[in-house]
């Protein structure tokens, strides 16, 4: 019986650790009130991820949480988590950046100054898309610059 026992406990906390790291990895949000949703429409959002970082002044304060497209706009509205502690106003500006020159695209946030305060499930309206990389390299390599 011992043993039955034992055996009993390890799975319980192998599949309890499994359970956690799944969570943790998979950046999911349970029963977490943190952060509030915030909209931006963009004109290209290549290469922008679910889960890609939302960063203001180099700092994480949230994360892209999903991606769609508005066809009647002819946008890509992308969705983001944006930390409660982080005040937005309606005139900040939403631009989608590379770390490094290859590196993964994430969202960066320029607050405002001047707008109203931004409550969940509003929509920036400034943004700026991603830089279509290669579309620049082919150009200067055919001498269209």
């Amino acid at each position: 019986m011992k043993k039955e026992t034992a055996v009993g406990i390890f799975v319980i906390m192998g599949l309890l650790a499994v359970v956690y790291m799944s969570v943790k990895l998979g950046n999911v949000q349970l029963f977490s009130d943190k952060y509030y949703l915030v909209k931006a429409g963009f004109s290209d959002i290549t290469g922008l991820k679910v889960n890609a970082p939302v960063q203001m002044y180099g700092v994480e304060i949230g994360f892209v949480s999903d991606i769609g497209l508005d066809q009647k706009k002819g946008m890509a509205v992308v969705s983001m988590m944006v930390s409660k502690e982080v005040e937005l106003t309606d005139d900040a500006i939403a631009a989608i950046k590379t770390n490094g020159l290859i590196g993964d695209k994430y969202l960066k946030l320029v607050p405002g100054g001047l707008g109203d305060p931004v409550k969940p499930g509003d929509t920036l309206f400034d943004t700026q898309p991603a830089i279509d990389l290669e579309a620049l390299i082919s150009k200067f390599a055919f001498g269209e610059i």
